[in-house]
């Protein structure tokens, strides 16, 4: 089983994705979604982003296909712990992995 390309506080190894993350996390939380397959266009995964409850669910399947996608261990649990501990660092951590893995590049709508 692989890893993870970067740890999850690896947010400044790619200071653009950091910062847009802060600043308008939907927008990468929408190309997340549309990257790892779960959502077929990055606009309704940032809306997601923005509904309660349901954009938990959705990015703890966004980073279960992305962990799935790249042959990386782990499992509901954890996505749910890094999700709710450490958000942010979660979300540019799966936007990172998007970029680096093979055919892993990130879509855009």
């Amino acid at each position: 089983m692989g890893e993870w390309a970067h740890g999850l506080t690896g947010c400044f190894d790619d200071c653009g994705t950091c910062v847009v993350s802060l600043i308008a996390p939907c927008v990468t939380y929408g190309r997340n979604g549309e990257a790892s397959g779960v959502f077929d266009s990055c606009f309704w995964a940032g809306v997601c982003f923005y509904v309660p409850l349901a954009n938990l669910i959705c990015w703890i399947k966004i980073r279960g296909a992305i962990r799935e996608k790249h042959g990386i261990e782990g499992g509901c649990f954890g996505d749910f712990m890094s999700i709710v501990c450490c958000g942010l660092c979660a979300l540019v951590q799966e936007a990172q992995q998007c970029k680096v893995s093979p055919g892993g590049d990130m879509p855009r709508s």
